[in-house]
């Protein structure tokens, strides 16, 4: 009888999501040992490691990432940094035919995604982005709703509490605009994903303005404009000011005929009847349930998406960030990434 193997798991990064979900949700599989940690605050990666038993600590600030992969033998590293600490980490295990998990954004510049990128196409290893609503069954029908329609325009919308006061010494990397990348980044690659994986198309050009002030560490809103590979459009607001309108919907998918209309993680409506009601669901366990198994079995066929699909849904955000420092031109998402 062949049995599941076992895999030696590396955590490069030891934020709150690694703490309160990645790391918790490896451990209930029962077919992961978590053998070292990683992490810039050598306090920090300590008290994971304590917390979860882990066995090895490493510290990123001194060159900690590149000695546990040295070191340890691993078979998947969950890269869970910031998107600007990302440099040659993840190339460096690509190379040795370490399996890698990215956590969303995966870069701050196409240069560095697409490094990271070559060296998975090298060497074949098993890869995949943090895009779990693809996991999630109210998205999953609604990619199956819009298979055969035509899609004309997406909306999509994201509201907020006022961003950070702007300070000479920021408390945390989100209060950098140049780090974070503010609303925009960070829900932006989701946003921009799942209206990829829901209609099938590809984001041809980018554009974007943002509103900010001097006040504020980040933008108070910004508004992205996209034209698909088919000639549909989107628009993408974010907006840090205030509360969000309750009724308001996530996304409108305007399709010749009619829309759909996903409320959150709830609902699902057409031409304003609800047509899907959502129950309780876990994307992130199933996410990496999926990724070890893939990983386990050799079959990168059972992922939604791998590292090379993610740069489609990370290039748009990037192209509308370099759209709003030169006044909103308008960016050609292939050329873009051609020239970075």
């Amino acid at each position: 009888m062949r049995t599941t193997p076992r895999l030696r798991v590396a955590f490069y990064g030891c934020g709150n999501f690694a703490n309160r979900t990645r790391i918790p949700n490896l451990m209930q599989l029962g077919s992961v040992d978590i053998v070292a940690v990683c992490d810039n605050n050598p306090q920090t990666a300590q008290e994971t490691a304590s917390r979860f038993g882990i066995p090895r600590v490493y510290h990123s600030e001194n060159g900690g990432a590149h000695e546990m992969l040295d070191t340890e033998a691993i078979d998947v590293l969950y890269s869970i940094v910031p998107a600007y600490v990302r440099t040659d980490v993840e190339v460096t295990a690509a190379e040795k035919g370490i399996h890698l998990f990215s956590e969303k954004p995966q870069a701050l510049t196409m240069e560095v995604a697409q490094r990271i990128d070559n060296a998975i196409q090298k060497t074949g290893v098993i890869s995949t982005v943090g895009f779990r609503e693809r996991y999630r069954p109210i998205f999953q029908e609604a990619h199956r709703f819009l298979a055969d329609k035509h899609i004309v325009h997406i909306r999509f919308q994201s509201f907020g509490g006022l961003p950070p006061a702007k300070s000479k010494e920021p408390q945390t990397w989100w209060a950098e605009m140049d780090k974070s990348g503010g609303r925009a980044l960070d829900w932006g690659v989701h946003a921009t994903d799942y209206s990829r994986f829901m209609t099938g198309l590809n984001v041809a050009q980018a554009q974007a303005f943002y509103c900010e002030r001097t006040a504020y560490a980040n933008a108070l809103s910004s508004s992205f404009n996209y034209r698909f590979d088919n000639g549909a459009t989107m628009t993408l607001s974010f907006v840090s000011a205030g509360q969000s309108p309750k009724a308001e919907p996530w996304f409108t998918v305007f399709y010749e005929g009619g829309y759909l209309a996903i409320y959150r993680y709830e609902r699902l409506e057409v031409n304003n009847e609800v047509v899907y009601q959502a129950d309780e669901f876990d994307p992130w366990l199933e996410q990496d349930s999926v990724f070890i198994r893939a990983v386990q079995t050799g079959d990168a066929s059972l992922l939604r998406s791998d590292y090379h699909d993610g740069l489609f849904s990370l290039a748009p955000v990037l192209a509308g960030w370099h759209s709003a420092r030169r006044t909103g031109e308008c960016v050609d998402v292939a050329a873009f990434m051609a020239e970075r």
